[in-house]
């Protein structure tokens, strides 16, 4: 029997929402699913190589003043960054970045290279369209 699918379209580029993305992630890994992860729009400047895992260069998405409570709890609570959430569960099932070529392109990312090393290539919006559309599950942060 195959894996089921999973589709994440990545759209924030805030330190909390890429954190409950890496804890989805997670479930799915667990729940060894193939995973498409698309990073859209404010998601991928987030994925550029200087931004990575620095949360001081990320927001929070709903209240900016929350943020410092929020990384202390993370820190104290010993939670894995958004990043080595995404890493580890690379490692434990299949899963695949797809970086959206324009939204690479707004934040100066205009090759493969310019992004953080787990992603694997950069597609267009098709691409993610399609695979929301065949996956079991599918989920928009």
């Amino acid at each position: 029997m195959a894996n089921k699918k999973f589709c994440l379209g990545l759209f924030t580029g805030s330190v909390d929402k890429l954190t409950a993305a890496g804890v989805v992630l997670s479930g799915a890994a667990a729940m060894d699913m193939d995973v498409d992860i698309y990073v859209l729009l404010q998601g991928a400047r987030a994925f550029k190589k200087e931004i990575g895992d620095d949360a001081s260069k990320l927001n929070m998405s709903e209240n900016a003043e929350m943020k410092a409570e929020f990384m202390e709890s993370l820190k104290k609570l010993k939670v894995k960054t958004w990043l080595e959430f995404f890493r580890e569960a690379k490692e434990i099932t299949n899963v695949k970045i797809h970086m959206c070529g324009l939204a690479g392109k707004v934040w100066g990312g205009n090759v493969l290279e310019d992004f953080v090393d787990i992603v694997d290539d950069i597609v267009g919006i098709g691409s993610y369209i399609n695979s929301a559309a065949e996956a079991d599950v599918s989920l928009f942060i």
